[in-house]
């Protein structure tokens, strides 16, 4: 027959999976000699076979319990439901992983009307016996009876009010008795049935009800947002009590081991005397700093302290302790890893290592990479009163304020004077980017955390809040309005990229400060990962800023956001609306200096590194004005009769839109397809590429551009683009007279590509994964349409564990990674093989192209520290070790 109950001291700190975080700790606490009260814990396989057998407690566990509560009792010297020496336990959940405050706890069970007539006696304190028998029908009837607790704290908030006292331990005994009478009442009057009396049916209730809370609201929302699998169940740890409520020689507290805020190696926590189990937490009464225990109980706090050094040198790791002090004598009753900010939690793991606690790599893996993100971008002040608008999504970490505009010329236009603006916008296009660009911030209505505002936002450091449908924008009028409050163009907005939040005025921001820990931890990282990590950067800026931040390259610097602005546009426009080729070559020579600066400007930047530039990818028509916009505007013309010149020349421009125009523009004529049909197009960018590279030459900069075909699916295609960028790169570096290096590859972001990966590797140097686009390809999903619509309904049935544009989909497009990976390096060992999409910054992903022997990873400049520890921990967690790089 199965095991499904432990003893305290038949478990450990391994037994995690099957006791919960709670019951091994309390187990491993026991073993180690601490005063932990005894006690036992019902697994996890007891909770999942409850649910799997429709709400049924399995067969044998009521024995199994009653078998186990004989020897506790032994233990203890008490007896469940004795009126001589009554045993009270406290039954409390335990996840796998921790999971504060989202399950719940009931403390005093096994008091009834006999029982704590015999607490009152053996105590000498009736108060003390009714002030824990009111808590105990109290939290029963919330938990166990399911009746809402603040129906209870109406009740006792009326009777304080009566007895004219502030906090519950001024009650005095009588008024104890009224509120436990009253309490009943309402047990009685909801249920139509007496409050339970007898322990053991007290007990089994407990326990149900606490496999039921694995599956509260609160629970189910605390593991989609910390990705914990839904079917672990909780354990069920049962435990004698110990009462911190007995007078002021007793006690309950929590502490960290150290200030789970800054870091700093302090004793840092709360207590309070006269209480009990949740009161600190609770808020009812102001708890003292721990220090002052120091004070009031010399002894126990000189014997918590060693504890809690001792607990932290057993478990290498800042714990987060709970502790209960009765008539002077200290007990334990949980020790867990601490939650911390990332900015203590660069500093602890920092400071373990050079204690001598934990070493290098054990600091790295303490690290949450994805934590990184929040110390490079400026902070909303935590001091700060705000006033929330609306809630929309993190898209962008970071804070910004600015005055509202709608427009993103005008957005453009204020910044350039100087003005703090911030974009708000249905949702961005490239046609924005000018706007973005001077934008403090962007504020979007539609869109998902992949959007093109969020991936723009995300790659200039700024931040962004996407998808917030509260916020209704009514461009004509020039404003936006949140359930009756109405922001107008010019008014003062504030944004939280980090949380989502849309704050009403300006707020005080702070600026990051980079520790030294930090710096210490990355260049740790550094020394053992494999994967090189480099940036997605556009602009000189850009490139200059990953650097940095410690990229080794450029992974993708994006053509077509060089063509947007005032000074160009008109130019690609030209090209694109060119009837013949001596149009669109004329076009394209006044666009190749404008070019050739850039990619002069990114060389120069990243020299000695390598840059990898896309050629041109989006379709043409996202350079022109939208269709709905012509087609309002020439309708206009044509009923006032005004202005037939521009009239006609809009329709010329609407015929070419049209003609332009895609149902699938992701699909559709954009990519190496656009240097098909225009091979002019990408002769006049590679062109510009081999002159910036040949003048960098010439004056002494070491410069590694790779010439990136986007969108290929065959290895025709790349023969038609090698030949014209190996024909052009020789003829440049005749014309200057100096020989550079320079390589040419494709993106793999489409299935067939990645299928035929050994075809394309004898044409190419290196492959770069476009996994943004290839998540698209592989899984049929928009990525917009997917993120406005119905992936939250996938996400929520579980039908995909993780957004797949977030976190790279290892069973489709991870598995087509794969099969490009070994077919391109079996033609080609030497093959260079990076990823370049959002993915390249997530640590999940980072792990998984590690695991796959990809040679890089990039992504936008702020997240490249994350991405470094990412493949520092891939590295040390394989059991990997590499030189530094």
């Amino acid at each position: 027959m199965a095991k499904y109950v432990y003893l305290f001291h038949e478990g450990g700190a391994e037994m995690r999976s099957l006791l919960g975080g709670k019951g091994a700790n309390l187990a491993e606490m026991t073993k180690i000699g601490l005063p932990v009260p005894p006690g036992m814990t019902i697994s996890t396989e007891a909770c999942r076979e409850y649910y799997e057998s429709g709400q049924q407690l399995p067969d044998g566990l009521a024995e199994e319990i009653k078998r186990n509560l004989v020897t506790l009792e032994k233990n203890v010297g008490k007896e469940l439901g004795n009126v001589d020496n009554p045993l009270l336990i406290s039954v409390r959940s335990g996840a796998v992983f921790s999971m504060p405050g989202m399950m719940d706890t009931i403390l005093n069970l096994g008091l009834n009307e006999q029982t704590v007539k015999s607490m009152a006696r053996l105590t000498g304190n009736l108060c003390f016996a009714y002030d824990s028998y009111r808590r105990f029908i109290q939290m029963f009837s919330d938990v166990v009876l399911e009746i809402p607790k603040h129906d209870f704290e109406h009740i006792l908030s009326k009777e304080k009010e009566r007895q004219g006292v502030t906090y519950d331990q001024e009650l005095s005994a009588d008024a104890l008795r009224s509120l436990i009478d009253q309490f009943k009442s309402l047990v009685k009057e909801r249920l139509g049935r007496p409050f339970p009396e007898d322990p053991m049916e007290q007990l089994f209730m407990a326990v149900e009800a606490v496999f039921r809370s694995w599956n509260n609201d609160r629970a189910i929302i605390y593991r989609n947002l910390n990705k914990i699998d839904h079917n672990l169940g909780t354990a069920v740890n049962i435990q004698s009590m110990v009462f911190g409520n007995m007078g002021d020689d007793s006690g309950t507290g929590v502490a960290f081991t150290r200030n789970p805020s800054t870091g700093e190696n302090v004793l840092y926590g709360e207590y309070l005397t006269n209480a009990q189990g949740e009161d600190v937490v609770a808020g009812i009464r102001t708890p003292r700093p721990i220090a002052k225990l120091a004070e009031e109980m010399p002894a126990v706090y000189q014997q918590f302290s060693t504890i809690a050094r001792t607990l932290e040198k057993h478990y290498k790791n800042l714990q987060d302790i709970e502790f209960t002090v009765e008539k002077g004598k200290l007990y334990m009753l949980q020790t867990r890893n601490g939650k911390r900010t990332a900015q203590a939690g660069i500093r602890i793991a920092h400071d373990l290592a050079m204690e001598g606690l934990i070493s290098k790599n054990d600091a790295l893996l303490l690290i949450e990479a994805a934590q990184l993100d929040h110390l490079l971008h400026r902070q909303i002040d935590s001091e700060a009163k705000l006033t929330v608008l609306a809630k929309g999504l993190p898209a962008s970490p970071g804070a910004a304020s600015g005055q509202v505009v709608f427009d993103s010329d005008e957005a453009e236009r204020l910044g350039k004077s100087g003005q703090k603006v911030l974009l708000v916008r249905t949702e961005t296009t490239p046609d924005d980017i000018h706007g973005i660009v001077a934008a403090q911030g962007i504020l979007t209505s539609r869109g998902g955390m992949t959007s093109h505002a969020a991936v723009v936002a995300r790659g200039m450091g700024k931040p962004c809040v996407c998808g917030c449908e509260a916020i209704k924008i009514d461009y004509a009028k020039q404003e936006f309005s949140v359930d009756g409050t109405v922001v107008k163009a010019g008014d003062l907005v504030s944004i939280d990229g980090a949380a989502g939040r849309v704050i009403l005025g300006n707020v005080p921001m702070k600026d990051p400060v980079l520790s030294k820990e930090y710096l210490t931890l990355l260049s740790w990282a550094d020394d053992v990962r494999r994967l090189q990590v480099r940036a997605n950067a556009d602009t000189p800026e850009d490139a200059l800023k990953a650097r940095e931040f410690g990229a080794a390259g450029v992974g993708l610097c994006r053509t077509e956001h060089m063509f947007m602005g005032q000074e160009r546009l008109p130019h690609v426009q030209q090209m694109i609306l060119a009837e013949t080729t001596e149009e669109r070559l004329e076009a394209l020579q006044a666009l190749l200096p404008m070019q050739e600066s850039d990619f002069y400007g990114i060389l120069k930047a990243m020299a000695g590194y390598p840059v990898c530039i896309r050629l041109l990818d989006p379709p043409l028509h996202e350079f022109l004005p939208s269709l709905e916009e012509l087609l309002v505007e020439t309708a206009t013309l044509r009923a006032t009769g005004q202005e037939p010149e521009r009239l006609r020349s809009r329709e010329l421009l609407l015929r070419k839109v049209r003609a332009l125009h895609e149902f699938n523009p992701m699909l559709g004529h954009r990519g190496c397809r656009l240097g098909i049909s225009f091979p002019e197009i990408y002769e006049m960018q590679i062109q510009a590429i081999c002159n910036a590279a040949a003048r960098l030459s010439k004056e002494g900069v070491q410069v590694l551009p790779e010439i990136e075909v986007p969108l290929t699916i065959d290895k025709s295609e790349m023969v038609f683009f090698k030949e014209k960028i190996d024909r052009i790169a020789q003829e440049t570096m005749q014309q200057y007279g100096v020989t550079f290096h320079y390589t040419s590859g494709t993106m793999i972001e489409l299935p067939r590509a990645a299928l035929l990966a050994d075809e394309l590797a004898e044409v190419s140097d290196f492959f770069s994964f476009g996994t943004n686009d290839l998540t698209q390809t592989t899984l049929g999903f928009s990525r917009d349409d997917a993120e406005g619509k119905f992936l939250s309904d996938y996400l929520n049935l579980k039908i995909l564990k993780d957004n797949p544009f977030i976190t790279l989909d290892r069973r489709g497009v991870g598995q087509l990674m794969q099969i490009a990976v070994e077919k391109g390096r079996r033609v080609r060992p030497d093959l260079l093989i990076g990823i370049c999409g959002e993915h390249g910054g997530e640590a999940n992903s980072v792990q998984f192209c590690h695991e796959i022997g990809l040679d890089f990873v990039s992504c936008s400049p702020y997240r490249v520290p994350i991405a470094r520890l990412a493949a520092a921990q891939a590295a040390i967690s394989t059991g990997e070790s590499y030189g530094t790089r």
